[in-house]
């Protein structure tokens, strides 16, 4: 029989209950490796499906868990039909066995809003996999004296990010606490690199030579939906090499970020397993060994390009003695206070499908919040650059990794772009993007709004009456420029914008840097210590719940305002629909720079307000999805409070929410409220 969704959730959650507490998961891994080292010969390439269930049937696996969970026993249960064949069980199985997406019982102080999706992976017997299982937490000391939350309440989450060799991965949400509730697992798949050898398993001395570690980003969100960086960890997973039995258990410690990066946050306790197991293991010493090769390596490219960096700055401020004050920043620390070269934050990234056009690309890194870093007391502005794992997971960041990461789009998608680092008014330090055409024509990104804006340089030994164009960007000053392969240095009498000349291949302008020094310690692979680039994750919000939600919850806000204000409220639904191809009109201007459908627009409200009446707009932008926020945005306008208050003869209110989603979640959200009402004279 057909089961609710509430129902089917319930079932699913006993079931995964239940075969918890019998440790199915371990005994199922224990059949599926006994089966690959035993009944399998070593020419066999694959193991079905039904080789699996013959083994954990032999094994009596499959009766245990039906007699345990009641299935033969009670026939004439609501959730689950007494003749369920072994298929049914074997899905059941798949869907366990893919540990990533599966989400144990929820405290009972924990709402979790999320969708639980439990997907089915096949394992192809013929690949190596490294199982990661995060198995709690402790010592999470910032929140040793949190009060206990009662029974669905909202409380903030932590939630743990992963990446690794191109694969991304989330955990479920789980409450602050001084010992954190995780429980969940990461199928990772250890593949090579070389072509022809993807179809082929990696052993040890192959794994061995993959120095890329598992990146590892703590989040925090707060009940009201905001997020913060708590930790940003680099795991050295190969340690699990030199276990006999291909399992190691690691007690990792968490430290904080930026300037509290010596302090330590919390510790996880971490379980590694190959899949399948080596069939010869390492020895401690050559793990430990090659470790050291790669610091030791890793170190001596960094020392020479520090080396090469001073010599090339001695040289700059040779130049002009005034090139000391201008804003040349050749490091910059990360999240963790590391020192990196700039060039090392920019790379070329494609996003595949999900962003199609460099002007939607753009649009993208607007929509992610802007954010300074934290400072702990006064001082001004704390720098702190993030890498893209960071900032793609907290969804917000400061105008330099906004600038990177417009900046590595723009590279994808084969435009010649550069980061630039100067000043804007009142000589606050700032980052945009530039790219150069192959016409000569010099085109400023601005990342923080979308905005593009085309530099024509001013002359000044023009004579007075001939007509200089007038700057419509916000830039003052600019230092120096980059990207992933060349850093150059602005070394022009002047470094206001509006007179440089963006020549960059002219030396007596500005100064470059060795792009082999550049790329011995920038491009991928030439260190152990560059994080790799993440790929980007599809957006998971539904874009019309969303708007329907918030739209609901201002309604509700703006009838009890009116109400405490004595005043009714009568909505036109009518007028609310007519309102969304504005709202779609202003994405599409955003996304483009293009105005389009206004002309619809205009004369469907004409239509729509008899003679005699008055209608009011007001449309608005967020970048959140907090209902209350916007409505407490919204109320601190006095155009906008006016409509929502206001009075008169047949007066009828209207509003529109449209949610526009884009890759990691993030979402622009545009509001529209309306009033047309009978004028009196």
């Amino acid at each position: 029989m057909s089961l609710s969704p509430e129902k089917a959730s319930e079932l699913k959650q006993m079931i995964h209950d239940q075969l918890c507490k019998m440790d199915v998961h371990g005994r199922i891994r224990e059949v599926l490796a006994e089966t690959l080292r035993e009944e399998l010969g070593p020419e066999s390439q694959h193991l079905s499906e039904e080789d699996l269930m013959k083994a954990l049937r032999r094994r009596g696996i499959i009766d245990d868990v039906v007699k345990e969970l009641n299935f033969l026993s009670e026939p004439n249960s609501p959730f689950i039909n007494s003749k369920e064949n072994e298929q049914d069980i074997s899905n059941k199985k798949e869907m366990l066995h893919q540990e990533v997406t599966s989400t144990p019982k929820s405290p009972t102080h924990f709402v979790n809003k999320e969708p639980r999706v439990l997907k089915r992976t096949n394992i192809d017997p013929s690949r190596r996999y490294l199982y990661l299982q995060v198995l709690g937490g402790k010592a999470f000391l910032e929140y040793l004296q949190e009060p206990e939350m009662l029974p669905g309440q909202v409380c903030s989450t932590f939630t743990l990010c992963l990446h690794f060799r191109n694969q991304r991965f989330r955990s479920k949400p789980a409450p602050c606490a001084c010992e954190p509730d995780f429980h969940d697992g990461f199928l990772l798949e250890v593949h090579r690199d070389n072509l022809g050898d993807g179809c082929k398993m990696a052993d040890a001395t192959t794994m061995l030579s993959i120095c890329d570690p598992v990146h590892m980003v703590l989040i925090r969100t707060d009940t009201s939906g905001d997020t913060t960086l708590v930790a940003s960890y680099f795991l050295e997973w190969r340690s699990v090499l030199g276990s006999e039995n291909g399992i190691t258990n690691l007690a990792v410690e968490l430290l904080g970020v930026g300037t509290e990066c010596k302090v330590s946050v919390g510790i996880l306790n971490i379980k590694l397993e190959l899949y399948p197991r080596v069939n010869q293991t390492l020895s401690q010493e050559v793990v430990r060994t090659q470790f050291s090769l790669e610091r030791q390596r890793t170190a001596e490219k960094e020392r020479l390009f520090l080396v090469y960096a001073k010599q090339w700055w001695r040289e700059y401020l040779q130049i002009r003695p005034s090139h000391n004050t201008r804003l040349v920043k050749i490091f910059a620390q990360d999240e963790n206070w590391i020192n990196r070269p700039v060039c090392s934050y920019v790379r070329p990234l494609r996003a595949g499908r999900l962003l199609d056009t460099p002007r939607q690309a753009a649009r993208f890194v607007n929509v992610l919040g802007y954010e300074r870093a934290p400072v702990v007391g006064g001082g001004g502005k704390q720098e702190q650059w993030c890498t893209l794992l960071a900032f793609l997971c907290r969804n917000k960041g400061d105008c330099e990794d906004h600038a990177n990461l417009l900046c590595s789009l723009l590279l994808g998608y084969g435009l010649d772009a550069f980061v630039c680092i100067g000043t804007k008014a009142k000589g606050v330090p700032h980052a945009w993007v530039m790219t150069c055409s192959t016409d000569g024509s010099i085109i400023f990104w601005e990342s923080l709004t979308g905005h593009r804006y085309v530099h024509k340089p001013i002359n000044p030994d023009d004579p007075p009456l001939i007509e200089q164009p007038k700057p419509l960007y916000p830039y003052r000053t600019i230092g120096c420029v980059f990207n992933h392969q060349r850093f150059l240095g602005n070394c022009q009498p002047s470094d206001a914008v509006e007179l440089c000349i963006f020549d960059l291949h002219d030396e007596s302008k500005w100064k470059p840097m060795s792009e082999e020094a550049i790329k011995s310690v920038c491009s991928p692979g030439s260190t152990t210590s560059l994080p790799p680039c993440p790929p980007f994750c599809a957006s998971m919000i539904d874009a019309a719940a969303v708007s329907n939600e918030i739209e609901l919850q201002l309604r509700i806000l703006v009838s009890e305002h009116r109400k405490d204000l004595g005043l009714t409220t009568i909505w036109d639904d009518q007028l609310s629909y007519l309102l969304s191809p504005a709202l779609a009109a202003y994405e599409t201007e955003r996304t483009t720079g293009i105005s389009a459908g206004n002309e619809e627009f205009q004369d469907a409200i004409r239509r729509a307000v008899p003679d005699g009446h008055t209608f009011k707009g007001f449309p608005i932008h967020f970048l959140h999805r907090n209902a209350r926020r916007a409505f407490a945005t919204c109320l601190r306008s006095s155009f906008c409070e006016e409509i929502i208050c206001c009075r008169g003869d047949q007066m009828r209110l209207a509003v529109r929410v449209r949610a526009f989603p884009y890759p990691e979640s993030a979402c622009a959200v545009w509001i529209m409220f309306a009033c047309k009402y009978r004028s009196v004279v």
